[in-house]
């Protein structure tokens, strides 16, 4: 049984346990919470904080995007879920994305026919279709949030990824904390297992000003900021760095980093950013083995894409890059590595002994057919980028005004 746990409302922890036959699963859980060898972000929070926060101001007027290409049934699930929001002043708006149907056209305009705005982008590309995002959206909004079209919104979730904006006015960019919404399938597991999209449950804020001592590879490791499916970014901040790289992301020959390539680009023009886990999404992970294998691939190009990316874009980053490869090829090979069936340390041959999505433990078995795909893909990124960008040339550049 998997769970999250939860504080005055705060996500804290989630726990893993086995339920015997006759046991409530409810003490079974508290039990597994309660356990002294529970690891952090798995039992106990990892900095437990008594003191309760102080009430954040209001959050800014928001346009919520969700890119989307021929998925109206998992849209709707997720645009209800977004509709929920506790938030006081926001639009979403949907951008479909190369479309081969009016499916999801057709949703938008019987189903949330003047609660939820349309936008068409005819070419493909996750990047593209958020900067078509960016320019439609209302420009009355100072902060713009980008989820997926396979997520489920807490209700608190716009609120809290947008209030931070209106507290910190260096403030670029919020990320927040991704949850599977069901476990039911192996890829799953073993995708959550291995980090999936979790990164903790304690608040970071990562400042180009004062950059992290334990991160030596800043602002290079965008992975540890947050992704895609959870993100917000002030209006001004993402147009001034011309928004998503469009050769980048799902959808292009890239395979992905778009959301990373935006991290580091509003990073590196100054502008703080903050990891929020009280921002929570339910994520619907790919459920089949050759869904986690096509995942495993695009992860590792995605990564060296955004790096050529961003030394394409910006070449007077080359030389902080250069200076940090050595430390980046390790940590490459570390994130990708083959993890055995007995790398549980103080478990049995294949029992779980820490809750999945616990970010940076990576404890569990990672097979060595995904180490290699991963290890593949970073090898390709580069020249995926290369394709990605002559493909754009014969069309618009897709970036935002």
């Amino acid at each position: 049984m998997y769970a999250l746990v939860r504080i005055d409302g705060r996500p804290v922890a989630t726990v893993t346990c086995r339920v015997a036959a006759g046991q409530d699963p409810a003490e079974a859980l508290l039990a597994a919470f309660r356990a002294p060898e529970a690891v952090p972000g798995a039992g106990y929070p990892a900095d437990p904080d008594p003191a309760p926060p102080a009430p954040p101001p209001p959050p800014p007027r928001t346009t919520v995007v969700v890119a989307t290409r021929e998925r109206a049934g998992q849209l709707a699930r997720a645009l209800d879920s977004l509709l929920a929001q506790d938030h006081p002043d926001f639009r979403v708006l949907v951008v479909d994305n190369a479309p081969r149907t009016t499916a999801t056209r057709d949703l938008v305009a019987s189903r949330y026919a003047g609660r939820v705005d349309y936008a068409h982008e005819p070419r493909p590309g996750l990047a593209v279709a958020h900067n078509r995002g960016v320019a439609a959206a209302d420009r009355a909004a100072p902060v713009l949030a980008f989820t997926d079209d396979d997520v489920i919104a807490d209700p608190h979730w716009l609120s809290a990824l947008t209030a931070p904006f209106a507290a910190d006015p260096g403030l670029g960019c919020t990320t927040g904390l991704i949850l599977p919404a069901r476990l039911t399938t192996p890829a799953q597991i073993l995708l959550e297992s291995h980090g999936g999209f979790a990164k903790g449950f304690a608040p970071r804020l990562y400042d180009p000003a004062a950059p992290p001592a334990g991160e030596p590879l800043f602002p290079f490791t965008a992975g540890s900021f947050g992704s895609g499916a959870n993100m917000a970014f002030r209006a001004d901040a993402l147009r001034a760095v011309g928004g998503f790289d469009p050769a980048t992301g799902t959808g292009t020959p890239a395979k992905g980093g778009d959301d990373l390539y935006a991290f580091v680009r509003v990073l590196t023009a100054g502008h703080r950013l903050r990891y929020t886990p009280e921002a929570l999404v339910w994520h619907h992970h790919r459920e089949t083995w050759q869904d986690l294998r096509n995942q495993a691939y695009g992860y590792g190009a995605g990564l060296t894409a955004y790096l050529t990316a961003i030394l394409v874009r910006r070449p007077a980053l080359l030389p902080a890059l250069l200076v940090k490869v050595p430390r980046g090829l390790a940590h490459a090979r570390a994130i990708s590595a083959h993890r055995p069936d007995d790398a549980h340390a103080g478990g049995a041959a294949g029992e779980m002994t820490q809750a999945p999505g616990v970010h940076g433990a990576q404890s569990y078995p990672w097979p060595r057919s995904l180490s290699r795909l991963e290890r593949r893909g970073m090898l390709y990124g580069p020249l995926g980028y290369a394709k990605a960008r002559l493909r754009a040339r014969g069309g618009a550049t897709g970036r935002t005004p």
